[in-house]
């Protein structure tokens, strides 16, 4: 597959002097389902704003499909959709309106607004409410109806600005199964932001972390999984600044300890069967006199990969994390 997306050493600084992308690049395939996560202020808005040319980049060059985003920025919008974090709405309009109004914003002919008007109604599930306005929505819908419309006029691409932030777990669940038929069936290259663990690794075939606008990993979530390579065992420790010296030459002596890091909680430490080995480090940090607050343990996921390569979990606030099985419109609206 040819790349629809490119990326090169891109840097956005605003105006205060804030370097809110920092040298980033990457690409896309085309029909590719491409994933951004990292925490907020990561850089992940801002890279899609550039991208959709809703934002000038400081530095740095990107081609959409062929085309420059900074001088042919409107033939980048004939071929692009955007959802933003915020749905647009109109709520003074039915469902179906809303869809029928980004149609004319796109210069389609009556006839094919009403028929692509109806097949979305049908993909989005909004059949019976697409006669009722859209105040009366849930946020659910109106996150469908927002997807709907940003899918009017049959886009290339499709840019999705963390599209399930705020939506209930059956919402979310909803939209991702919307997301999944739209890349399989009609081939649309889908550039996703999200603030959720498991959406990354459920709907991405491919993902970049980024974190304080610097891209620290990149690559499929088995890979990216995969380099863990073990199991991995969080320890927190009473007094840290004071044993954790002591506890890391305890423990990374310890069959099948494979790499010990300091963390947040205190350590983390990598290792096969480490279900098997906690009763040991438990037992040798006790014989040393090393009080333990806690300990929990979990095969690798995409939090160890985003710890591992900045030294902190993904905080709780700005991430919501599957249980473990261990333990803005283009054309009129501006």
């Amino acid at each position: 597959m040819s790349e629809i997306i490119k990326v090169e050493n891109l840097i956005e600084v605003y105006s205060d002097g804030t370097k809110a992308v920092d040298d980033i690049s990457f690409s896309i395939k085309e029909g590719e389902f491409f994933g951004f996560l990292g925490p907020n202020g990561a850089g992940k808005s801002t890279t899609i704003k550039i991208l959709t040319t809703l934002l000038r980049k400081t530095s740095g060059t990107i081609t959409i499909a062929g085309y420059d985003v900074m001088k042919q920025a409107a033939d980048i919008r004939k071929i692009i959709g955007v959802q933003s974090q915020e749905t647009t709405v109109d709520g003074d309009l039915t469902g179906r309106e809303n869809i029928t109004l980004q149609g004319h914003f796109h210069q389609m002919n009556t006839d094919d607004i009403k028929k692509r008007v109806n097949e979305l109604l049908s993909l989005v599930g909004l059949e019976e409410a697409a006669d009722r306005r859209g105040r009366n929505y849930s946020g659910g819908m109106k996150k469908r109806l927002d997807l709907a419309t940003a899918l009017v006029h049959k886009p290339k691409i499709l840019f999705l600005d963390e599209p399930t932030t705020g939506l209930d777990p059956q919402s979310r669940a909803a939209i991702w199964s919307y997301l999944e038929k739209l890349n399989k069936e009609e081939d649309i290259t889908i550039f996703l932001t999200t603030q959720y663990l498991e959406e990354a690794d459920k709907l991405c075939k491919r993902l970049s972390i980024i974190d304080a606008g610097k891209i620290v990993a990149s690559g499929s979530p088995i890979e990216l999984k995969r380099q863990i390579g073990a199991d991995s065992i969080r320890i927190s420790l009473e007094n840290c600044q004071k044993d954790s010296s002591n506890a890391k030459e305890l423990i990374k002596s310890m069959t099948d300890v494979t790499e010990i890091i300091d963390s947040e909680e205190c350590l983390t430490v990598y290792a096969k069967n480490a279900g098997l080995l906690i009763a040991d480090i438990v037992r040798a940090l006790d014989s040393s006199d090393i009080r333990i607050a806690s300990v929990t343990f979990s095969s690798p996921s995409l939090d160890d990969v985003f710890m591992k390569h900045t030294g902190r979990r993904i905080r709780a606030e700005d991430f919501v994390k599957a249980p473990s099985t261990m333990g803005g419109r283009f054309g009129g609206r501006r």
